[in-house]
């Protein structure tokens, strides 16, 4: 059988569909939850999910298990690991969703990036697309799978941590955007998690994540480009930023499809920064 090639970084439920059979794909479901929504990703997969589908626990086993930060990106030994145990190898091409359309999927797409497996795409509104659009879903006991041989390469670029952020807010050639909302943004309400300062890092730009959604669905190509365009160059580095490093993926994956090239995630975003005494925060009058 010819390799699977994937369209873009986005792909539809159509395209999901005819090639669902194919050997070299490995579809995941990486849903995740606010905790106050009372909603368990894991719990729901194993109710339903896309046939084949294998489960992405980010915020729980494949996350830096001595990070006092949540789901923080595990070291390379780690990620290896925990995807090759999920029947995931090099070869393979990835398609990842969730269950609210565009929300957590875009976090595991750059975890992937990030170490530096290339061959991977989340799924265009994700599981509500894919039943809106009358596809089956499976609902029996998810099947074992065969172990797979993951080797990650931890790729720096995608990546920063507070001082490759205190350095992009000086640098002209660098953009922060933040994807919280503009009420968080502003410091004009509380932050949700305890001890973390509402308001923002001097110099960041907010963009809020759903501002480049639609319906559960990621903006055309061309309209996430009117978005980014009065924020940010096209040679600028961008580094995106949220609350916990998730909704921050989406801008980067959003950046993508519009064209940019140098993207990185702050892993750890306004937890760490937010909770840090020394770190600087503004708030808008």
């Amino acid at each position: 059988m010819n390799k699977l090639e994937l369209p873009s970084v986005l792909v539809e439920p159509q395209w999901l569909a005819q090639h669902l059979n194919h050997p070299d794909l490995v579809v995941l479901d990486a849903s995740w939850h606010m905790p106050a929504s009372g909603r368990n990703g894991l719990e729901e997969w194993r109710q339903q999910r896309i046939p084949g589908a294998r489960f992405f626990d980010f915020d729980g086993r494949i996350k830096d298990q001595h990070a006092s930060l949540p789901h923080m990106l595990p070291d390379e030994a780690l990620f290896s690991r925990e995807v090759s145990a999920l029947g995931i190898s090099n070869h393979q091409t990835i398609v990842i969703y969730d269950s609210l359309g565009i929300f957590a999927a875009p976090r595991v797409w750059w975890m992937f990036r990030a170490m530096g497996h290339d061959r991977v795409a989340v799924l265009n509104g994700g599981l509500p697309a894919w039943q809106q659009a009358g596809l089956p879903l499976e609902q029996d006991e998810p099947a074992p799978v065969e172990p797979g041989r993951f080797i990650a390469h931890r790729q720096p670029q995608w990546i920063a941590d507070a001082t490759e952020v205190e350095q992009a807010l000086q640098d002209d050639g660098s953009r922060v955007l933040d994807a919280r909302s503009r009420e968080r943004f502003s410091g004009a309400v509380a932050d949700p998690r305890p001890g973390v300062r509402p308001g923002h890092m001097p110099g960041a730009v907010c963009l809020p994540f759903n501002e480049l959604l639609e319906n559960g669905r990621l903006l055309p190509a061309e309209r996430l480009a009117e978005k980014f365009a009065p924020l940010v160059n096209t040679g600028q580095k961008l580094v995106c930023s949220c609350g916990s490093g998730v909704t921050a993926a989406i801008l980067a994956l959003g950046a993508e499809l519009a064209g940019h090239n140098h993207i990185a995630v702050y892993d750890g975003s306004w937890t760490e920064w937010g909770g840090s005494a020394h770190l600087p925060v503004e708030k808008d009058a």
